[in-house]
C-alpha cells in the first residue's frame, strides 16, 4: 500500500515508518525535521522510501494525492510544549488537521493519532462514549478538536493512546515516565506531584503494532474511536517510582502541590480487545531500557519540552 506518515522522523513517526517499510508497503514521510535525521539515518535509503521535507502548517499538500492510506503524526504532544507554544499547537493539531481531512477522498484512510488525556481528572472507569474533559488543558483540547473533525469522515479511525514511554531513535525525555527515569538515574532525586494520581502507561513499540493492528483491522474499525492501552499497566506515579527504584537508587520526595497537568483515570480497554489487541512490552523491561539509555544518553535541554 502507499503510505503517508506525517511526523515520520518523531518519537513515534520513526517506529512506525521502519514497522511499514519491514512490511512491504511504500512509505512517503512528511516532516520539518526540526530535531535532525538521525532517526531515519538506518532505513534512509529503503527503496521503498520518499522524504519530503515540509512543514505540516504548508496548505500545499499534492502528497496527499497518491497515499492510500495517512497517519498524522506530525504536532505539538504533550502539555508543557502546548503551553510554551499555544498558537503552533492550534495551527498544528487542530488547523492542519481539519485541512487534511478535509482534502482527503472518501476512500483516502485516515488513522488518526488521539489520546486518553481527553479524560482529564475523570476518577471513573472511561469508556469511547464517556464525556471528555479538557478543562484548561491544551494538549487535550487541540486533540479532541482534531479528533472530531477527523471523525466527520467515514474512512477514519481515531485511537486514543495511554501514556507512552520507552526508547527510540528519536527520544522524547519530556514524556512523563522517561522524565521520571532520566531523573532517578542523573539527580538520584524525584519529586512527585499527586503521586497518588494514576493512568495507563504502554510502550512506543506497542504504539506501533497499534497503529498496525488498526491498518489490519481497518474494515471492522473505521467510523469508530478506539482506547489503546492494557488495563495491565495502569499505575500511579508513586508506583512506578517504586519500580524504578527496583533498578536504580534514588530518593523520592513527594509534593504537597498539585501537578498542573491534572490527569488521573481508569481507561476501558475492552472495545480494542474484543478486536484481538493487546500490549506485550511490560513497564518492568521497558524502565529497564530506559535505565541503560539514561546512564550514557544526556538529551538536547533545548529540545527537552517537544
Amino acid at each position: 500500500m502507499k503510505i503517508l506518515v506525517t511526523g515520520g522522523a518523531g518519537y513515534v513517526g520513526n517506529l512506525l515508518t521502519e514497522a511499514l517499510l519491514n512490511e512491504g508497503h511504500q512509505v512517503t514521510i512528511l516532516d520539518n525535521f526540526l530535531f535532525g535525521y538521525d532517526s531515519i539515518l538506518h532505513f534512509l535509503t529503503n527503496p521503498n522510501l520518499q522524504v519530503i521535507k515540509q512543514d505540516i502548517r504548508d496548505e500545499s499538500r499534492p502528497y496527499l494525492q497518491d497515499a492510500e492510506v495517512v497517519f498524522p503524526l506530525a504536532g505539538i504532544s504533550g502539555y508543557p510544549a502546548c503551553e510554551a507554544n499555544p498558537n503552533s499547537a492550534y495551527r498544528i493539531n487542530v488547523q492542519a488537521t481539519e485541512d487534511i481531512a478535509r482534502k482527503l477522498s472518501p476512500d483516502q484512510l485516515l488513522i488518526y493519532a488521539s489520546t486518553t488525556s481527553l479524560y482529564g481528572a475523570a476518577g471513573t472507569l472511561c469508556y469511547e462514549d464517556s464525556p471528555v474533559d479538557v478543562g484548561n488543558n491544551l494538549y487535550s483540547a487541540t486533540k479532541y478538536q482534531g479528533e472530531m473533525s477527523v471523525m466527520e469522515r467515514e474512512n477514519s479511525i481515531s485511537l486514543r493512546w495511554a501514556t507512552v514511554f520507552g526508547v527510540s531513535p528519536r527520544m522524547r525525555s519530556g514524556l512523563l515516565l522517561n522524565d521520571f527515569v532520566e531523573r532517578a538515574v542523573k539527580e538520584r532525586t524525584l519529586v512527585l506531584y499527586s503521586p497518588k494520581s494514576k493512568r495507563t502507561f504502554m510502550h512506543v513499540r506497542d504504539s506501533v503494532t497499534g497503529y498496525l493492528f488498526a491498518l489490519k483491522h481497518a474494515e471492522q474499525m473505521k467510523g469508530q474511536i478506539f482506547n489503546m492501552g492494557d488495563k495491565r499497566f495502569n499505575y500511579s506515579k508513586m508506583d512506578l517510582a517504586e519500580i524504578i527504584n527496583r533498578h536504580v537508587e534514588f530518593e523520592v520526595i513527594e509534593s504537597s502541590l498539585s501537578d498542573k497537568d491534572i490527569r488521573d483515570f481508569l481507561i476501558s480497554y475492552e472495545k480494542a480487545e474484543a478486536l484481538g489487541y493487546e500490549c506485550s512490552i511490560s513497564i518492568e523491561d521497558g524502565i529497564a531500557e530506559l535505565v541503560k539509555l539514561y546512564r550514557y544518553y544526556t538529551p538536547d535541554s533545548a529540545l527537552r519540552p517537544i
